[in-house]
């Protein structure tokens, strides 16, 4: 991530948009690109739908996936640690004890 701002213009929606942000430019156009794509779909699918409407319902679109990842991610965190601590388990119970507890 750059430490300045940099601008790009990116189309999203058939206009263009000028984004000052911190990312990089190539970042900043996969960001659009993937927006502009999700209203389309969105537009394919509801048939003539508002711009905004059509933007809306991509933004929630989104959301949804990004919560979805979120907790597919929470769900593998949680597991992992629990094979960890189990592991662990495990290897110390194979571990031979001294007599004096060390």
């Amino acid at each position: 991530m750059n430490a300045e701002k940099t601008s790009v213009t990116v189309r999203i929606a058939g206009e263009e948009h000028t984004i000052r942000a911190r990312a990089e430019a190539s970042y900043t156009r996969k960001c659009a690109k993937l927006v502009d794509d999700r209203i389309h779909q969105i537009r394919l699918q509801a048939g003539l739908i508002e711009g905004h409407k059509a933007a809306i319902l991509a933004a929630l679109s989104l959301a949804d996936e990004c919560f979805q990842a979120q907790d597919e991610l929470d769900r593998v965190r949680s597991d992992l640690a629990h094979r960890a601590t189990a592991l662990a388990q495990r290897i110390q119970a194979a571990i031979p004890q001294d007599a004096d507890g060390d």
